[in-house]
């Protein structure tokens, strides 16, 4: 016999039966009808079912009409605790308290209640305008905890809520959420939250909480997701915190905590993002102890950290890895192994994506074998790691196409391969501060979806062009963001800057190098540009007047070359300049009168002989 649970030949009436014993349910109608219904249900024709139902309903009809009657007033304690709550608001911009208006409170914004108690169970004020033009300024009242004792859920994320979270709020025992992030809240968390056995989700960060992680957070079992990120909060990450065995998100990053890691993380089985870099975490990574422990980790964070020691062996059998970041702390040797270069327990990482094990004290000299095999590996972060020799060659058939690239601070010499060009899904390239001496690949053209390109600080030579010939993704509009070539031996005109269809660039660095010739009057096609740098080159005649379209420049510099003729007059659009220097220059004539030119210092104009008018001399003519 076959099994067809749930699959009935009437559904209309049986499927139709089961909703109503749901529903029966939910209006609480006398267990005396359910067992009714249980009893007849394979018996009654769909007749008889029917008028079974409006037997029932009907008064269940009139009985809901007269609770709603009944609700047109708001429980005088909810309304007492509403009303407290609206009086610590001394502005709202959004205007929803203005319909906290008469007895009815369950109809005012962003209250809820409950539909069978009548009593308010969720307080939902939110900001989702993340420009923090609509936002409720004050204060959270310390009577919440005495007068709403059904509230299940307080949301006033993204507010400008400034004092503590009162600690009667660990009287609200039916509360599953509190999300209270991107506040002015300040003081120490209430060691009463710890009371609060039924919360699911507590975030408070972006705030400016202060103190200690109560110890009494670990009571909550039933906790799925803990934010505190971006506070300054000090002391220990609490001994006893993998008694949260739910826990699916732990976010502490940002703040001041210091101490060991606890032992007890590992027994976080539940946990799938766990976030505990920036603060000031030391001693070694104690997880996971044993295989199977930590089986659903997928996102792991202790960057900028004082972590010591070597990487665990045992790290290989996350298995759920998919993004891992130990960088800038002070681990120390090399990759670990205990089977040559590819550790069987690394090798288990098929879903790992991102790597960074970024400025630790590695000294890993050469990538391991074992990296450049990982299948799903598409970000590789291994700046200051004490990469040696040439340009990895087990790059370049990664079974994973690499979307981001950092090799930085390494000590790399020889060429950039052309070879590289071929990663035509690359979106961050960073090759600073090595020893590499070519030039650039004309293969480059090719990395349509490059946005971050960062080769500053090496000695590559020859010309910039073809940086600027890059493809975007859609036709005229490229896809390059930041640009920084600076402090190399990069020679020879600029001549495609902005005739390309690299229109998106935001900041673009050159300094530093031997670039000549002209600044051509297309460099205002880069009209999103906020930092331009071309000091230290020996870039000659006028300034181009066209650059003064480019109004969204926040820094220009042009110091140290050989820039003749008068600062053009339409520099005075360039409004949002906040840091200016065109000192040791040729330049001549009187500096625009007017803001902002005018109110930079001396030193941005200094080494100009010809220069006068405010803030250098006055001008004689």
């Amino acid at each position: 016999m076959s099994c067809n649970w749930g699959v009935s030949k009437e559904p209309t009436v049986y499927g139709g039966l089961w909703s109503l014993l749901w529903i029966l349910k939910e209006k609480e109608v006398p267990r005396v009808i359910e067992e009714l219904l249980s009893t007849v249900q394979t018996k009654m024709d769909s007749k008889l079912w029917w008028i079974l139902v409006i037997l029932i309903l009907i008064p269940e009809q009139g009985e809901s009409k007269r609770r709603i009657l009944k609700q047109e007033e708001c429980n005088p304690e909810d309304l007492k605790g509403l009303t407290s709550f609206k009086a610590g608001i001394h502005l709202d911009t959004s205007n929803r308290l203005k319909t906290w208006v008469g007895r009815n409170c369950c109809k005012w914004a962003g209250v809820y209640c409950n539909n069978s108690t009548g009593r308010v169970a969720e307080l939902r004020l939110p900001v989702l305008d993340l420009g923090w033009l609509i936002s409720l300024s004050g204060t959270i009242p310390s009577s919440i905890g005495f007068d709403l004792p059904d509230l299940r859920i307080l949301i006033l994320y993204r507010n400008n809520l400034t004092g503590p979270i009162p600690e009667s709020i660990g009287k609200l025992s039916r509360l599953e959420e509190i999300l209270l992030e991107v506040n002015l809240l300040s003081g120490s968390i209430p060691a009463s939250i710890g009371n609060l056995l039924n919360l699911t989700r507590l975030h408070l960060y972006s705030n400016s909480l202060s103190g200690s992680i109560p110890e009494s957070l670990t009571n909550l079992k039933n906790l799925l997701s803990l934010d505190l990120h971006e506070n300054s909060l000090t002391g220990h990450i609490p001994e006893m915190i993998g008694a949260l065995q739910g826990l699916q998100e732990l976010d502490l990053s940002n703040n001041l905590l210091s101490g060991k890691l606890p032992l007890s993380i590992a027994n976080l089985t539940a946990i799938h993002v766990l976030y505990l870099n920036m603060n000031l975490l030391e001693g070694e990574i104690p997880f996971p102890l044993n295989s199977g422990e930590m089986p659903s980790l997928g996102f792991l964070r202790l960057q900028d950290n004082h972590l010591t020691g070597r990487i665990p062996s045992n790290i290989g059998n996350l298995v759920s890895m998919q993004r891992m970041s130990l960088a800038n702390n002070r681990l120390e040797g090399s990759i670990p192994s205990t089977l040559g270069p590819l550790p069987s327990e690394m090798s288990s990482l098929h879903n790992l994506q991102s790597l960074d094990l970024s400025f630790n004290r590695l000294n890993m000299s050469s990538i391991p074998k074992w990296l450049g095999e990982m299948p799903s590996l598409c970000q590789v972060f291994l700046a200051g790691a004490g990469i040696q020799g040439n340009f990895p060659e087990l790059l370049r058939t990664t079974p994973s196409p690499l979307l981001e690239l950092d090799l930085s601070f390494n000590n790399l010499i020889g060429i950039i391969p052309e070879w590289l060009g071929n990663f035509t899904r690359l979106y961050r390239l960073n090759l600073s501060r090595n020893s590499l001496d070519s030039k650039i690949p004309s293969t480059f053209t090719s990395m349509s979806k490059l946005g971050v390109l960062d080769l500053h600080s090496n000695m590559l030579s020859g010309p910039i062009d073809v940086v600027f010939q890059i493809e975007g993704r859609y036709p005229n509009l490229g896809t390059l963001t930041y640009v920084d070539l600076s402090d190399n031996l990069f020679s020879g005109e600029i001549e495609q800057i902005g005739a390309g269809p690299q229109t998106t660039i935001r900041f673009l660095n050159l300094s530093n190098n031997y670039l000549s010739g002209r600044l051509p009057d297309s460099i205002a096609k880069l009209f999103s540009m906020w930092s331009l740098d071309l000091s230290y080159n020996k870039l000659v005649f006028g300034l181009p007047e066209s650059l003064a379209n480019v109004t969204s420049l926040e820094k220009l510099k042009l110091q140290r070359n050989r820039f003749t003729g008068e600062i053009p007059n339409g520099f005075l659009k360039l409004r949002a300049l906040k840091e200016l220097d065109l000192s040791d220059n040729l330049l001549v004539g009187r500096i625009p009168d007017g803001s902002p030119i005018s109110d930079f210092p001396r030193s941005s104009f200094s080494g100009n002989r010809g220069l006068c008018g405010k803030p250098l001399s006055p001008c004689k003519f």
